[in-house]
């Protein structure tokens, strides 16, 4: 008979799938939900939605030139759901309180516990009732801590406990440096008459040069009120330090292929997030005495896909399984955090490496002189016709910010200086905060 485990759950929004942050609109691969939770159709899952229609296309400045998608190709979504991410985020969290899992919306993980060994002993949840200027208010509450045998972070692209875990166990030194993009998104409810739930669009090309990795997304939602969630990424390894991706983004909805359907339209949810773009050259060692890695903070995103959803939750699950069998058996200490060894050999063995290891080299064949065309021309050479098994790895060529050209004297350098100052008079006023222990929690 093994110990018995108890689980807890993390997550900084105040309400669990709170859509303003979670606002997405997503096209999910199913395969991982289908092995976590068959039945899924008939729990109320809210992927109710199959895609019906597809479509990708390469924007000219004022022509769109239609590219068609076959079976195979990273745009191929027929048999995939479109959704709003935070629906199915809040049915997942309804799902794991009814099986008795510890939820704490609200409550972000600031700092990684040790054991004296520097094995990971749980973290350290945030403070609450800070003034602006960082002093402490009337109602100033230390954070709590929770200690764990096996802690698993899952915090999202470049979450700044990662970078302290990775530094601390030398977790990329094997890897290449991670590659990032960021993800400008919109909610918008549009004329019913050009509603059409179930579509999916993809583009690439203008607003950006040949020369600039990105593309776009819009998809038709189904809910009470026509709406499509729509998207622009930029890979922020440009050439011109003035490109606003932004600005870009708002030039795509001005194209003459795309403004009508926003004409009349009402934008009512906006915003952005970091995207991992390095695929499988940049995966990180993924477990560390105490805990291990998961999802897009190692950097599982499908990149031609741009899906990250199901290999997150498949690396979740693997994690799960392989941290269980080892807190679960008596033989194994308590005094020192619990290393699932097993989970990166799991995962290597999944199809979650199997696709990454497929695409590894989409993403750097833009990087030639042919930019964007190179790009798509050894897309469909050599990941829709060889699947990826060409027997070499192309590199993405160092850091990003090695990409960027400098055009003298930069004002908004200066500034972020300027502000690192106000933080290190913030931090000192913090280091007045009341004394006081924090709350321990064992799990």
């Amino acid at each position: 008979m093994g110990r018995r485990c108890e689980f807890a759950l993390l997550k900084r929004h105040l309400k669990w799938a709170d859509t303003r942050h979670t606002l997405s609109g997503a096209c999910i691969e199913t395969r991982a939900l289908d092995e976590l939770i068959p039945d899924w159709k008939d729990k109320g899952c809210p992927l109710t939605t199959p895609v019906k229609e597809d479509k990708f296309a390469l924007l000219t400045e004022s022509g769109r030139i239609p590219i068609p998608i076959l079976p195979g190709m990273p745009m191929y979504n027929h048999g995939n759901y479109v959704v709003r991410l935070g629906y199915l985020v809040k049915w997942l969290g309804e799902q794991a309180e009814g099986m008795g899992i510890e939820l704490y919306p609200g409550y972000a993980a600031s700092e990684v516990l040790y054991h004296e060994d520097g094995s990971v002993k749980g973290i350290a949840t945030n403070d609450v009732g800070i003034a602006k200027d960082g002093s402490p208010k009337e109602v100033f509450e230390r954070g709590m801590e929770l200690h764990a045998k096996c802690t698993i972070f899952a915090e999202g692209c470049h979450g700044h406990l990662t970078k302290q875990l990775a530094n601390k166990f030398n977790l990329r030194d094997k890897a290449e440096p991670q590659s990032y993009g960021i993800g400008l998104k919109e909610v918008w409810e549009i004329d019913p008459a050009k509603h059409s739930p179930g579509r999916v669009e993809h583009t690439v090309g203008w607003p950006l040069d040949k020369n600039t990795y990105g593309g776009s997304f819009l998809y038709h939602l189904n809910e009470d009120t026509p709406l499509v969630a729509v998207g622009f990424v930029v890979a922020l390894d440009y050439t011109n330090p003035y490109l606003s991706p932004f600005r870009e983004f708002q030039r795509f909805k001005t194209h003459p292929s795309v403004r009508s359907t926003f004409e009349g339209g009402k934008r009512i949810a906006y915003g952005a997030r970091a995207l991992n773009e390095g695929g499988y050259q940049a995966i990180p060692k993924l477990t560390f005495p105490g805990g291990c890695l998961i999802g897009c903070t190692a950097g599982f995103l499908n990149v031609p896909k741009i899906k990250g959803t199901h290999t997150a939750m498949k690396s979740g699950m693997l994690a799960a399984e392989s941290a269980y069998e080892i807190v679960a058996d008596e033989n194994t200490p308590t005094d020192k955090g619990l290393e699932p060894v097993k989970y990166e050999e799991a995962l290597r063995n999944s199809y979650v490496f199997q696709e990454l290891y497929a695409a590894r080299n989409v993403r750097p064949s833009f990087h030639t002189k042919l930019g964007l065309y190179g790009g798509l021309m050894y897309t469909g050479l050599f990941y829709l016709i060889a699947r990826g098994k060409e027997p070499w790895t192309l590199s993405h060529g160092g850091k990003q910010r090695l990409f960027t050209h400098h055009f003298g004297y930069n004002t908004k350098f200066h500034l972020l200086r300027c502000r690192s100052h106000q933080a290190e008079a913030s931090q000192r006023l913090q280091s007045d905060r009341i004394s006081q222990g924090r709350r321990q929690n064992q799990f």
